[in-house]
């Protein structure tokens, strides 16, 4: 059983510190995080043989607040997709209590609704990528998920300060500047929803999506319709800048200096080339190749893609001029991300997850509130960019409101 949940085990998981605010809490990772001495595969035959000679800040952190790492979980390729992650299924089975999942599309969230349970990304820049085997870094970050609220909230208070090793990190004079601009002299909550994002469900999910809205409602948030005619970018905007971001980063497995080495070359260039046709998956093959595509034949689309962000970004941000928080659907039910087997079928059913890593903002999937043909669906609040912590006062208080009346 433990095979099909974890790649490794700590044979002997002990906390590092008799101390801390995780003391005694068991934490997964998937095997993309660095931990040293474990392996750190990925999923990827790329990265077959390597183990790190150090931990990961968000590892190190775990376990100077008196974690427990327990072992590694199963991952999707590097990370790309949730089809063979087993993250959740660790949490749901109560073999720890929270679970690290790197979040490129909204794998965390993802993977946390399908199995009933809190799944949290944060602001590209609060958390470290020091020790992470990225993707797409720009839009990639370390993902949460637990059964229980308080443990996603705890764990993001021990590893979430400055890290110097990761330049990608926001320094804390921008988090209080970020958080000036935005919500001031506001009384109560107020969440908006974009009606493009319901477009694609059935009558059923509206109608649930509907009641779900109206907890809401109960718990004192008003409820605001915005528009954006461009929503539909988001998308576009993401695999384009992932795929470029992803065939750059992934030039490093080129069976030199680790990993997956082809046998039977005639010279290094045959060895290079056998060597990354074998490494990698047809899913993750075809992301590189379109990755290089953009990045070599056709790089004007890269750079329309980034404009194309850059007012998706713009734009979102001036809703929290008046917003506390988006109300986005997870998932619905006729696209299964857990069957996703074409870069087509993986964008359609992340297309309501994927939003939030373009724009950099923390988003939380919320289990129990959503519900739709016997399936907890998942429903995702959107927070302001570097106000993770505000994000979590609006969780608590809907928590608080669902529990009080269960």
């Amino acid at each position: 059983m433990h095979s099909e949940v974890f790649s490794h085990v700590d044979p002997a998981p002990v906390a590092a510190k008799s101390e801390g605010g995780l003391l005694g809490k068991r934490v997964g990772v998937q095997s993309l995080f660095c931990v040293q001495g474990w392996p750190c595969e990925g999923g990827s035959r790329a990265l077959k043989g390597f183990v790190p000679l150090e931990d990961a800040t968000v590892v190190q952190r775990v376990k100077g607040e008196g974690g427990v790492l327990v072992g590694n979980t199963h991952c999707s390729e590097l990370g790309l997709g949730v089809t063979r992650d087993s993250a959740a299924r660790a949490v749901a089975e109560k073999h720890v209590d929270a679970a690290f999942m790197i979040d490129v599309l909204g794998e965390a969230r993802m993977a946390a609704a399908r199995a009933g349970l809190f799944g949290f990304k944060p602001s590209w820049g609060r958390i470290s990528r020091f020790g992470l085997t990225g993707l797409a870094p720009s839009m990639e970050c370390c993902g949460i998920l637990a059964a229980r609220w308080k443990d996603i909230s705890a764990i993001f208070s021990a590893i979430a300060s400055f890290d110097e090793r990761d330049p990608s990190m926001v320094v804390p004079s921008e988090l209080v500047a970020e958080g000036a601009q935005t919500g001031s002299g506001r009384n109560g909550m107020v969440a908006g929803f974009f009606p493009q994002s319901l477009e694609r469900l059935s009558s059923e999910e509206r109608e649930a999506f509907s009641l779900a809205l109206g907890e809401l409602e109960g718990a004192g948030v008003t409820l605001r319709q915005v528009e954006m005619k461009e929503f539909h970018l988001f998308p576009v905007a993401h695999q384009v800048i992932a795929s470029v971001e992803a065939s750059s980063s992934c030039g490093k497995y080129d069976g030199v200096r680790f990993g997956h080495r082809a046998t039977g070359a005639k010279n290094w260039n045959d060895m290079y080339v056998k060597t990354r046709r074998e490494s990698f998956g047809l899913l993750l093959k075809t992301f590189l190749f379109q990755g290089a595509y953009f990045q070599f034949e056709n790089y004007a689309a890269f750079e329309n893609a980034c404009r194309i962000r850059a007012r998706l970004v713009q734009e979102t941000r001036k809703f929290f001029r008046e917003l506390d928080m988006l109300v986005i659907p997870t998932q619905d039910n006729a696209r299964d991300a857990f069957q996703a087997r074409s870069l087509k079928e993986l964008y359609s059913a992340f297309s309501c997850t994927l939003p939030a890593n373009v724009t950099g903002q923390p988003a939380l999937s919320l289990p129990g509130l959503y519900r739709s043909a016997g399936r907890d669906m998942g429903l995702q609040v959107v927070g302001s960019y570097l106000e993770d912590e505000k994000l979590f006062s609006l969780a608590d208080r809907l928590v608080a409101h669902r529990e009080g009346s269960a």
